[in-house]
């Protein structure tokens, strides 16, 4: 039986231009209002599971990401780079999900795929930072978790080898499986999309896209070709229970949201002199720069 990894992976919006409309009235963020892109540490994570497909031979990736329809992007981004097949979590009743609603939906998400050895995430996405999405994950299904890897090391007889990425050098350790790897932004970057795989999967779409062509096009591209279908999750799907989902099952309230710029200004230049270091010191304790 193949090696059976589930990647889970996240469309968020890039928050490198955030403006006045990103924050809904209900303390939500206005997704529409920015452009989304493939978070990047996702594809830290993504890179590895692909290692490890090339390593072993016999190995299957599974994208799981979860959001509005137009989340399927990340999926078929992910084939283009060689994983095997995806599923959308996607329902309005997920909608303002924090951290502990967002792992309980992909905890119930991997349950009802079943069967998996490995599961790996980015270590935290650029629209939260929170780096709890993961551990949160690996707490309800109560597997083993490794944080902040940089590296896969081995991966051998019901267990794993990672290194670590930590604040003052790294360390390997080990455990067994199944469990679940988040991946720092230090690891190796993702490989880029592969021409032959895009041709293949370009035209792998999610029920509620379907819906949206015409007969012609689906005849053409799609129908008896299963590899092409990524498949849809729902609340009732997973049969989560409505007070743990969305804002009902979110404590979590985000408040403001604020862009701050950081902008170049004058230079001043001094020389190593204690007398002109006391005195910049002095400078930035007034202007509250330092203090």
């Amino acid at each position: 039986m193949a090696f059976r990894i589930i990647v889970l992976a996240k469309q968020v919006p890039d928050t490198r231009n955030v403006k006045e409309d990103a924050m809904k009235s209900d303390g939500t963020v206005n997704r529409a209002a920015l452009p989304a892109i493939y978070n990047p540490e996702d594809l830290n994570a993504l890179e590895q599971a692909l290692q490890i497909k090339d390593r072993m031979g016999d190995a299957e990736i599974i994208i799981l990401t979860m959001g509005p329809p137009r989340a399927a992007d990340i999926i078929r981004e992910s084939m283009y780079r060689d994983a095997d097949k995806g599923y959308l979590i996607t329902d309005r009743r997920f909608a303002g999900a924090d951290t502990l609603a967002t792992s309980y939906v992909i905890s119930k998400a991997v349950e009802k795929i079943g069967n998996y050895d490995l599961i790996i995430s980015g270590r935290q996405a650029i629209d939260g930072d929170t780096a709890q999405v993961g551990p949160q994950t690996a707490e309800k299904l109560n597997i083993p978790q490794i944080t902040y890897a940089e590296e896969v090391v081995s991966v051998e007889k019901g267990k794993i080898k990672i290194k670590r990425r930590l604040e003052r050098g790294v360390e390997v350790i080990e455990t067994a499986l199944p469990a679940l790897v988040t991946v720092h932004g230090s690891a190796a970057p993702c490989r880029p999309k592969n021409a032959k795989l895009f041709m293949k999967y370009k035209h792998a779409k999610t029920p509620t896209e379907l819906q949206t062509l015409d007969d012609d096009y689906i005849n053409q591209s799609v129908k008896n070709k299963l590899y092409l279908n990524i498949e849809e999750l729902s609340v009732d799907d997973l049969d989560c229970e409505a007070e743990k989902i969305g804002l009902a099952g979110s404590p979590t309230k985000v408040k403001k949201i604020d862009s701050v710029v950081l902008q170049g200004k004058d230079a001043k230049i001094i020389n190593d002199s204690d007398t002109e270091v006391k005195d910049l010191m002095k400078e930035l304790i007034t202007n509250h720069t330092l203090g």
